[in-house]
C-alpha cells in the first residue's frame, strides 16, 4: 500500500489545497493530511476545527477516488510524522518559485534524516496559484468575498470568525 503525507496548517483549507489533494489521490492508496499544530503561526481556526473542515471537505473525494483520506494532527518533525503514519512519500504543493526555494531546503534536510522517504512536488493548477490561506483570511477579515478561493462551508466558517 502506497501511503502519502500531505502536510500543512490548512488555516483554512483552500481550493488550492483541494486541488493538490485531488491530484495526490492518483499517486497513493492512502493519503494522510498532516495538520500541523504550529503555535508560532497563531492559527485562526483551532486544531479541531481545521481537522473537521478537512474531513468534511474530503469525504466525497475519498469515496469517489477509492483512496482513504484521513486528517492527522502532528506537532513533531515532518519526517517523524511521515514515519509515524507509514508514509513512503511526502506530497508538497508548489505555487511559485519562492515556494520551491523553501521546499528545496526542506527536502535536503528530510533526506538527510531519512533517505527512504521521497518528496513529490505537485504544481498548483494555474487558477489556484495565487491562493494562500493567509490572503484568504485577510480578505475575509476585511469583508471581501472569498467564495472563489474556498468552499461554501469554509466561506461560512470564515464569516463566523469575522462577523460584520
Amino acid at each position: 500500500m502506497r501511503i502519502g503525507l500531505y502536510p500543512g496548517t490548512f488555516d483554512p483549507l483552500t481550493k488550492g489545497h483541494i486541488d493538490i489533494i485531488t491530484r495526490a489521490t492518483q499517486l497513493v492508496d492512502r493519503l494522510v493530511i498532516g495538520v500541523a499544530i504550529n503555535r508560532d503561526k497563531g492559527p485562526l481556526f483551532t486544531l479541531d476545527e481545521r481537522v473537521a473542515m478537512i474531513e468534511a471537505e474530503v469525504r466525497t473525494l475519498s469515496a469517489q477516488s477509492g483512496v482513504e483520506i484521513v486528517a492527522h494532527p502532528f506537532e513533531n518533525l515532518l519526517i517523524d510524522c511521515a514515519r509515524d503514519v507509514g508514509a513512503q512519500i511526502i506530497i508538497r504543493g508548489l505555487r511559485a518559485v519562492t515556494d520551491f526555494e523553501y521546499e528545496f531546503q526542506m527536502v535536503g534536510m528530510n533526506r538527510a534524516m531519512d533517505a527512504s522517504i521521497e518528496t513529490v512536488f505537485l504544481m498548483a493548477e494555474a487558477r489556484h496559484q495565487a491562493i494562500a490561506s493567509k490572503l484568504v483570511k485577510e480578505i475575509a477579515r476585511l469583508g471581501g468575498d472569498v467564495s472563489n478561493f474556498v468552499s461554501p462551508a469554509i466561506t461560512a466558517a470564515l464569516a463566523a470568525k469575522y462577523p460584520r
